[in-house]
Order: structure tokens, then C-alpha cells, then sequence
């Protein structure tokens, strides 16, 4: 190889790289702002919940960034078709975080509301070991993307039934306090809400993994994705 090929291979290696500690830097920001909307429910911590809703904006221009930054990156390098995976790998985990930060800003939002009306006791509480569990599997997905690590993506993958287990019992408890009283009706479809989010985060978290399965070996994962008992309304009490 001329000593000119191998600094341009240098070179692109230094680009992939950069371009991934990016990515790392916008899941940060991710996880941390759908703890914190989950934290700031749980304590109705009005200016923790506004802070969330404002960090959103640098979530958005990191998503910005690193897909300009790829996109250029395959158009002046031309990389190879396991280079090129890696790229489009880390354009649609970017995509996914910028939708869990969306999803943390409208938690936070929602929190705004919430403050207004009386507690619904017990169940934000939940909603935090949710966002917890979720925040874990976003950052274990990126950590399988970069390292290329089929093991931990299908372990990631399999963790998202307990977000819609959770989900699913959250769901049936807030729906028999509703049927308790028409002033908890409210209160309870905002929690409801919020707890979808976060399950839905938890879809993203698990759509980054299939990426880094990919990735690692070529193939996406053959069995369907392991998911939760549907919440079905509580049958009527007799």
C-alpha cells in the first residue's frame, strides 16, 4: 500500500470514529433528558421538566449534524460496502434518538399539565423504572452498534418485553383508577400517554440493536421481535 493510500484509510478510520463518538454523545444526551422528564414527573420538579424541554434543541442539532456528517462522509469517501453499513448504521440510530428525545420532551411537557391536577398516586413511580430501563437499553444498543457486538444487540432486543410488560400493567392500573372517579380521568390519560412514550422509546432502543445485529453479522435477527401480552381493558367487576 502507497503512503498516500494509508493516510486516506487513516484518515476515514479517524472520520468512522468521529462520527461514532458523536452518535455516543447524542444517545447521552438522550438518555439523561428521558431520566430526568421521568424524574422531574415523579417530583412535579416544574424547572427540572422545562429544562428537558429546552435541552431538546441540542438533541436535534447533534441528529442534524451527524447525519450531514455522513452523508458527506459517503460522498467523498465512497466507502466500502461494510463502511458504508457502519454509516447508514449510525444515520438511522440517530434518527431513533432523536425520536426518544422528542418522546422525553413530550413527557416533560405533559409534566407541565400534570402539575395542575391532583396526584395519581403510585404511578409515576413506575414511569421512572421505565425511562431507567430504557435509558439502560439505549445505551447498551449504542455500545452494540459501535463495537459491532451481536451478543449484547440480541440481548438488548430481548429486554424491550419487560418495557411492555410494565407498560401493559401500568395501562390496566390507570384504567381502573379512572373507573374510581371522573376526576381521575384526566390525570390518568396524561400518565397514560407518558408511559406510551416511554414504551415507544423502548421500540427505538430495540430498532438501534437490530441495527448493530446487523452490522455485526450481515443478517437481521430471524425471530420475530419478543413482545409483551397487548393491554386489554380490566373485565367489569360483579
Amino acid at each position: 500500500m502507497a503512503a498516500s493510500d494509508t493516510h486516506i484509510v487513516a484518515s476515514f478510520d479517524r472520520d468512522l470514529e468521529a462520527l461514532q463518538a458523536h452518535l455516543l454523545r447524542m444517545g447521552g444526551l438522550v438518555e439523561a433528558a428521558l431520566i430526568e422528564a421521568a424524574r422531574a414527573l415523579e417530583a412535579q420538579d416544574l424547572p427540572a421538566a422545562e429544562k428537558v424541554i429546552d435541552g431538546d434543541k441540542a438533541v436535534d442539532a447533534l441528529e442534524d449534524f451527524i447525519q450531514t456528517e455522513a452523508a458527506t462522509l459517503i460522498a467523498r469517501r465512497a466507502p466500502t460496502a461494510s463502511d458504508l453499513r457502519l454509516v447508514l448504521a449510525v444515520m438511522r440510530a440517530a434518527h431513533s434518538l432523536e425520536r426518544v428525545g422528542d418522546y422525553a420532551k413530550n413527557v416533560a411537557k405533559r409534566t407541565r399539565v400534570l402539575g395542575r391536577s391532583a396526584p395519581v398516586e403510585g404511578h409515576a413511580g413506575t414511569i421512572r423504572r421505565m425511562s431507567l430501563l430504557v435509558a439502560r437499553m439505549l445505551e447498551d444498543a449504542q455500545l452494540a452498534l459501535v463495537r459491532k457486538d451481536a451478543t449484547l444487540a440480541a440481548a438488548v432486543r430481548g429486554r424491550d418485553v419487560e418495557i411492555d410488560q410494565m407498560y401493559n400493567a401500568l395501562f390496566r392500573s390507570l384504567f381502573t383508577y379512572m373507573m374510581e372517579s371522573a376526576g381521575n380521568i384526566g390525570p390518568s390519560m396524561h400518565l397514560h400517554f407518558i408511559a406510551k412514550n416511554i414504551e415507544r422509546a423502548g421500540d427505538h432502543a430495540t430498532t438501534i440493536a437490530e441495527q448493530a445485529y446487523y452490522l455485526a453479522t450481515g443478517t437481521m435477527p430471524a425471530d420475530p421481535r419478543p413482545k409483551g401480552e397487548a393491554a386489554t381493558e380490566p373485565a367489569p367487576q360483579t
